[in-house]
């Protein structure tokens, strides 16, 4: 089979190797769509994937063929590879490990993930994905799982203002999921013209130009000089953080859901006195990617918004496209077509 095979010092390597044959309770899949995560470009630029990973988590694809002792799936069932309950002792050591750090601990191991044409998983892990939802919307259920728990592990509440800054993917999802939850009011700071668009037809009340306007400004002026109950960062830019904090009402929440990796300046003196709460957000639970799969499948979440023409690769396409992400980009969902 073809993948993208992790050489170190930021290269990939698309070449011919073996497909793997599932052993007991193990699933092969057929990769039908595989987006491109920020965690990957990360272990891309900061060169933190060993030799020899094919990397890819956001997958989405067929049942080619079943190990033994797998039982409830059949060969053809259309799946996502992630969200399901571990069993006992089958836990991530991120929810176990009580010392667990994501930049030491997160990408060891060698493994073969979503960017290669077959892709082997647990059955444990797999997901059915609903008939609604075509390939490439189920592509978006981690990111849109990673959205709905940082909703969930938030204060919003029915009638709330929230503010989310960065109008990625992840902010676009989570922009949707805030609403989803009863948000009625929607602010965004994003400098891409076509994001800040789409943020737009997705709902935003207003989108603010961090490049021309001060963000936490006019976050308080467009919720009558209160500020934002809560404020999502899915940006993680140096300012970002702080500049959520400042904007943030007195008693309101902010949560840090981008994955930051360069120093963020605080200046606490401005905006502790408001005895704002703050909560960090990670990854998702089995239960997140349950919802997030009901609200895209209902449409209370576009996927479909995210995904166009320009959104598709080849699979020979990912050394240029991920030299292009290792810079601020003004494209959506990237998606490699297998």
């Amino acid at each position: 089979m073809q993948a993208a095979v992790y050489q170190g010092a930021q290269r990939f390597d698309v070449r011919e190797i073996d497909t793997p044959e599932p052993r007991p309770n193990q699933v092969l899949v057929q990769v039908t769509r595989s987006a491109i995560c920020g965690t990957d470009v990360h272990a891309f630029m900061y060169d933190l994937a060993p030799a020899g990973a094919v990397l890819g988590h956001e997958i989405a694809g067929r049942i080619a063929k079943l190990g033994s002792d797998v039982q409830g799936w059949d060969v053809g069932s259309r799946v996502v590879a992630g969200g399901g309950d571990p069993p006992p002792g089958g836990e991530s050591p991120m929810r176990t490990d009580p010392r667990y750090n994501y930049r030491t601990m997160g990408f060891g191991g060698s493994r073969t993930g979503g960017y290669a044409e077959f892709t082997l998983v647990e059955a444990w892990r797999l997901q059915a994905i609903p008939d609604a939802v075509p390939d490439e919307v189920a592509a978006l259920t981690e990111p849109c799982s990673v959205a709905v728990h940082a909703v969930r592990r938030s204060a919003v509440k029915l009638g709330d203002t929230v503010g989310v800054v960065g109008a990625g993917p992840i902010g676009l999802l989570c922009m949707q999921a805030a609403s989803a939850a009863g948000a009625t009011r929607l602010l965004v700071s994003e400098p891409a013209p076509a994001r800040a668009q789409l943020a737009r037809d997705l709902g935003a009340a207003d989108v603010i130009n961090p490049l021309e306007e001060d963000v936490s400004e006019r976050f308080v002026e467009l919720s009558d000089g209160l500020g934002p109950d809560v404020i999502f960062d899915c940006a993680g830019f140096r300012d970002t953080l702080d500049q959520a904090f400042a904007a943030a009402r007195r008693g309101g929440q902010v949560i840090l859901v981008a994955v930051p990796w360069e120093p963020m300046p605080l200046e606490p003196a401005d905006w502790m006195a408001r005895e704002v709460d703050f909560r960090v957000s990670f990854a998702s639970e089995p239960e997140d990617w349950r919802v997030a799969l009901d609200l895209l499948a209902s449409g209370r979440i576009s996927g479909d918004a995210l995904v166009s023409e320009a959104s598709f690769i080849e699979l020979d396409q990912i050394q240029e496209t991920f030299e292009g992400l290792m810079q601020p980009s003004s494209q959506l969902q990237i998606l490699i077509k297998l």
